[in-house]
């Protein structure tokens, strides 16, 4: 009850205090490429129910039936959409599924049905929790874009392997789970999101941008998709 209560004043409070700042990412993202400024989809929840999750869109409209996971380096993200994952802004729509209570502010992340069913017996205690914005996984797996640029078959590494090592993550916060253990987790989180994107930005990580770019776009034979 204690944790209900933490997470909706926060998520309330978070969207009155921010909502300059989401008009204005809203605003960007329609401008920067046709289509609507949030992205919405189908992710299970707490005991199984399914939920419309709300995130800014960050690729071309129509993306998400093109494929399910994101490599570094994918194609069909946007020049916003770079910025919003690096600083991971695309997520703040969240705080809304938070005060649904769909989503909590700290818990394990939500998956869509069908890697839901890939779930094992075990793997499948985690519904027993609210899923969250943050956690083990998401602080645990922010290199994800780049190990699934490295594999041959990204969405078959994700089903194989990923998955499964976020859920494993996930489950050690079933054990866990405490006020102040949520605290650290946001903490830790808030610290990883602006080391990892002012190292993104660092003059030797954009020539090595600049590189793979080139190398990607010579591979397309200059065409996108």
């Amino acid at each position: 009850m204690i944790k209900y209560a933490f997470d909706r004043f926060l998520a309330a409070v978070a969207l009155v205090v921010l909502m300059p700042i989401l008009a204005v990412i809203l605003i960007a993202v329609r401008i920067d490429s046709s289509g609507p400024g949030l992205f919405r989809q189908i992710r299970i929840g707490r005991d199984g129910r399914a939920f419309t999750i709300y995130k800014f869109r960050t690729m071309v409209n129509g993306a998400g039936r093109m494929a399910d996971v994101s490599p570094e380096g994918d194609p069909r993200i946007t020049r916003a959409g770079r910025v919003l994952r690096r600083w991971y802004l695309d997520e703040l729509p969240q705080l809304y599924n938070v005060l649904r209570a769909d989503m909590s502010l700290v818990g394990p992340r939500p998956e869509t049905p069908e890697y839901v069913a890939l779930y094992t017996l075990d793997e499948r205690r985690i519904l027993t929790l609210r899923p969250g914005v943050v956690g083990p996984s998401t602080l645990g797996f922010m290199d994800e874009a780049d190990r699934l640029a490295a594999a041959d078959d990204p969405a078959g590494y994700y089903a194989s392997v990923l998955l499964h090592e976020r859920v494993r993550l996930d489950l050690d916060y079933l054990r866990r789970r405490s006020l102040s253990y949520d605290i650290a987790l946001l903490a830790k989180q808030a610290w990883a999101i602006v080391a990892g994107a002012l190292r993104k930005v660092s003059p030797t990580n954009l020539n090595d941008h600049e590189q793979h770019t080139r190398v990607r776009e010579a591979g397309r034979g200059g065409g996108s998709y």
